[in-house]
């Protein structure tokens, strides 16, 4: 995400990073598609991931959802219902306590 963020193809606005998924709110700045932008955070992410784990093969799902926000008004709202999914989950008590997330208004 962080390289997608850097390299000027997407803009990071909220993201959390839950056990068994990711939450990633942003938007689409450079030339590149939903798709593609999605593709190379997968595509990174699962080599850096087998790396560590010193493993082979698919750790994310083939597909995945996506939500598409019209309305600027509706970002930060959006961005702390993202945020409060550790919450939700039962993880944590307050969001103070899990270090897997980041907004731009939170």
């Amino acid at each position: 995400m962080r390289h997608e963020h850097d390299a000027g193809h997407v803009k990071s606005l909220a993201f959390v990073v839950m056990p068994d998924h990711l939450h990633w709110l942003f938007s689409l700045t450079g030339s590149r598609s939903l798709s593609e932008s999605i593709k190379n955070v997968k595509a990174f992410s699962a080599r850096r991931i087998n790396e560590i784990l010193r493993s082979k093969g698919a750790i994310w799902q083939p597909a995945f959802y996506d939500r598409a926000i019209r309305r600027e008004e509706d970002l930060e709202g959006v961005a702390r219902y993202i945020v409060a999914n550790p919450l939700r989950a039962g993880i944590v008590r307050t969001i103070k306590e899990y270090p897997l997330w980041d907004a731009n208004w939170v």
